[in-house]
C-alpha cells in the first residue's frame, strides 16, 4: 500500500520557476475535492463525473510541474460522458475551464455531418478555440495597458489642440507682429507650455469633452472580395485578406469630431502600438497547446449498430476524421501550428438509440475514462430550483427585484 503526501511548492521554488509553472502554481492549485466544491455550488449531484474532470485538470498542473523530458511523455485522459441530456454534461465541463481559467470550446459531432459525407474540417475546431483564446488574451492585454494608452492619448489630444489654438493664434496676428511658431523666444516658450498645462487640466476635469477636434486616423484595410467557403478552405479567404494587408500602405485621413470621440479612437490606436500581436499569437498557442479543452457533445449521433445497408459511412468518418487530433497532431492555423498532443478532449452522448461499444475501437481507445452521469430525480430538481448560485428561482427573484416587488416561493410553489 502506498501513500502520498501533498507538498506544494515552497516560494524559493516558485520564484525559480518558468513562466508556464508560475502560472499553474497561482491560478490552479485548486484540488480536485476543491474543485468538486466550487461545481456543487452550481451543478446538483454527479460526484463521480466531477471527479474525474476536477483529477484530469489537477493532472495537467501537475505535468507542468515535471521536468522537460518527462513532462512531454506524459498525455491527457480524454473522458467520455455517458448520460441523458439535461444532467450537466456540458455545464461540468464548462464550469471546470471556467474554474481554471482554461481555454473551452463546446462543438457538436453533428456539424462536421450536416452537409452528408463532405462535412466541416474537423481541424476547425482548433482553429476556433484558437481565436476564442487569442481574443480573450488580447482583452487582457487590452485591460492592462488601457491606463497607459489614456495617457498617450490624452497627451496627443493636448497637443493637437495646442497646435489648433496656436494656428488661430497666427491667424489674428497682426502684420508687424512675429507669428508665435517662428522664432519663439524663451519667453513665450514658458507661455506656450503654460498654455499646454492649461489645456491638459481642462481635458483632464472633462470640459473640454463637448469641443470638436480634428485628428488623423488609421483606417483598416478592407479586402474587396469575400472569402472562400467550402470543406479546406476556411483560412484561404482569411489568408489572402491577410497578404493583401501587409501589401497596402495604411490609409490615414482627417475626421472631426468631438474630444471624447477622439479620445477613445486615439486609445485604441496606442492600445495597438502598445500590445506586441505576434507575442500575444504565440501565448495563446501555448495556452492552447497546456491547456485546451475540447468539448465534442453528440457523440452518439455520430456511431450506430452495423444495419443491413453497412455501416454509418458518413458518421465513422467523422470518427475517423477526429482520430488523429485526439492522440495528438499538428493543425495548421494562420498564426502557426498547434500540436494537440496534450490537450484535454471530453465526449458526451446520450447513447439511448446507441451504445458506447457502437463507437469504432480506435475512437473509444483514445477515451480512457468513463463516466455514467445519473437520469435527475424529483428531489434532484427541486435542489436545481433551490440550492446552486444561478437557480432559476433566485434569478426570477433578482430581476423582479429590479421592479421594487419581492418575490419569495414557497416549498409547495416549488
Amino acid at each position: 500500500m502506498t501513500s502520498a503526501a501533498a507538498v506544494d511548492p515552497g516560494p524559493a521554488e516558485i520564484e525559480a520557476a518558468p513562466h508556464d509553472l508560475l502560472q499553474a502554481v497561482a491560478g490552479e492549485t485548486l484540488r480536485p475535492a476543491e474543485v468538486v466544491r466550487r461545481l456543487d455550488e452550481y451543478i446538483i449531484g454527479q460526484h463521480d463525473a466531477k471527479r474525474s474532470v476536477a483529477i484530469a485538470l489537477r493532472n495537467r498542473v501537475r505535468r507542468r510541474m515535471l521536468p522537460e523530458d518527462m513532462r512531454n511523455e506524459v498525455l491527457p485522459k480524454n473522458i467520455l460522458m455517458i448520460g441523458p441530456t439535461g444532467v450537466g454534461k456540458t455545464e461540468i465541463a464548462r464550469r471546470v475551464a471556467r474554474l481554471t481559467e482554461s481555454p473551452f470550446i463546446k462543438v457538436e459531432a453533428t456539424k462536421f455531418t450536416e452537409v452528408g459525407y463532405v462535412g466541416r474540417d474537423v481541424e476547425s475546431i482548433l482553429r476556433d478555440l484558437l481565436e476564442q483564446t487569442i481574443t480573450e488574451l488580447h482583452e487582457d492585454r487590452v485591460a492592462e495597458v488601457e491606463p497607459r494608452a489614456r495617457g498617450l492619448a490624452d497627451a496627443r489630444l493636448v497637443e493637437t489642440l495646442h497646435e489648433a489654438n496656436e494656428r488661430q493664434r497666427a491667424a489674428r496676428a497682426l502684420p508687424g507682429e512675429t507669428a508665435p511658431e517662428a522664432g519663439q523666444t524663451a519667453a513665450e516658450a514658458r507661455r506656450a507650455r503654460a498654455r499646454r498645462r492649461r489645456l491638459a487640466r481642462r481635458l483632464a476635469t472633462g470640459a473640454l469633452e463637448d469641443a470638436s477636434v480634428e485628428i488623423e486616423v488609421e483606417e483598416p484595410f478592407q479586402p474587396a472580395f469575400e472569402g472562400f467557403t467550402g470543406t479546406g478552405l476556411e483560412e484561404v479567404g482569411v489568408s489572402l485578406s491577410d497578404f493583401f494587408s501587409q501589401l497596402a500602405p495604411s490609409r490615414k485621413r482627417k475626421k472631426l469630431m468631438t474630444i471624447a470621440e477622439a479620445r477613445d479612437v486615439l486609445i485604441d490606436e496606442e492600445t495597438d502600438r502598445l500590445i506586441d500581436m505576434d507575442r500575444v499569437y504565440d501565448d495563446a498557442i501555448h495556452l492552447v497547446e497546456d491547456s485546451g479543452v475540447v468539448f465534442i457533445d453528440e457523440v452518439d449521433k455520430i456511431c450506430g449498430p452495423a444495419s443491413d445497408r453497412g455501416p454509418d459511412v458518413s458518421g465513422e468518418g467523422v470518427q475517423r476524421d477526429l482520430l488523429p487530433i485526439l492522440e495528438g497532431s499538428t493543425v495548421h492555423t494562420r498564426y502557426g501550428p498547434v500540436r494537440t498532443d496534450h490537450v484535454l478532449f471530453i465526449a458526451a452522448g446520450a447513447f439511448t438509440a446507441a451504445r458506447p461499444s457502437d463507437l469504432i475501437p480506435e475512437f473509444q481507445g483514445r477515451f480512457p475514462i468513463r463516466v455514467e452521469l445519473k437520469p435527475l430525480s424529483k428531489d434532484d430538481l427541486v435542489r436545481i430550483l433551490t440550492e446552486p448560485g444561478n437557480a432559476l428561482t433566485r434569478q426570477y427573484a433578482a430581476l423582479l427585484g429590479t421592479e421594487q416587488v419581492t418575490l419569495d416561493f414557497t416549498p409547495d410553489g416549488i
